[in-house]
């Protein structure tokens, strides 16, 4: 199944309202597409570094581009919490060394703030984007979490990422608890019945040094219409 045909399969209908879970975070349903990046600075994100580490160390923006050097540990993320979405990342690694190039996509994560949080991890590691990693207790149907470790659910198909240097683009695609996953054109992997289905939106700080041009979330509805 090609990514136009996954989704034209999302055709969910969002209602232009915020509310409130018990956890406190505000979830936005947008009614339009919106960039999350504004290619300047860091407003909308917020940060969690491992040791209360300063941001401003591993983070910055330069360029209209986004450069993290992936260390210590810890993630950019929205201060708005999303559901029902098509998120779409242009990213890329300026070098990879043994144990310096892993990244991911961070969808639905919940508080509180932690390496690693529960979330559903959309993994950027080199040769391995296609991947999900289900943290912090998140689970999927076939993949329970055991309390401890994070549930790995591999790509369903050869990897399809660019050499080292070139922009990927990363599509992401989370309707209800449906997780769907599509790198540079190509679907490689899908989840359902998530036990997450809303939250905010980050990058990790995970050893790679690697950047990030463009963050663009529309509403499934927009997006299907488009494709």
């Amino acid at each position: 199944m090609n990514s136009n045909s996954l989704i034209k399969s999302t055709g969910i209908i969002l209602l232009g309202l915020a509310f409130v879970f018990g956890s406190g975070q505000t979830v936005i349903a947008q009614s339009g597409s919106v960039e999350l990046f504004n290619g300047k600075d860091f407003s909308g994100w917020t940060f969690f570094m491992r040791s209360n580490s300063t941001p401003e160390n591993t983070w910055s923006v330069t360029n209209g581009v986004i450069h993290c050097l992936g260390r210590p540990l810890g993630y950019l993320r929205t201060e708005k919490s999303y559901h029902d979405y098509q998120l779409d990342v242009e990213w890329r690694f300026v070098k990879v060394a043994p144990h310096a190039d892993n990244t991911g996509v961070l969808i639905h994560m919940q508080l509180p703030e932690k390496v690693w949080p529960r979330c559903i991890e959309c993994q950027g590691q080199s040769r391995k984007q296609g991947d999900f990693w289900l943290q912090g207790g998140a689970t999927a149907d076939g993949f329970p979490s055991d309390g401890k470790k994070a549930a790995h659910v591999p790509m369903q198909g050869p990897p399809n990422e660019k050499p080292i240097g070139e922009w990927n683009t990363c599509r992401i695609i989370a309707s209800g608890d449906t997780v769907q996953f599509i790198v540079n054109g190509t679907a490689l992997n899908k989840i359902t019945g998530c036990n997450v289905s809303s939250g905010f939106i980050g990058f990790q700080s995970e050893g790679a040094d690697m950047e990030v041009k463009k963050v663009t979330l529309q509403p499934l509805l927009a997006a299907a219409e488009k494709n």
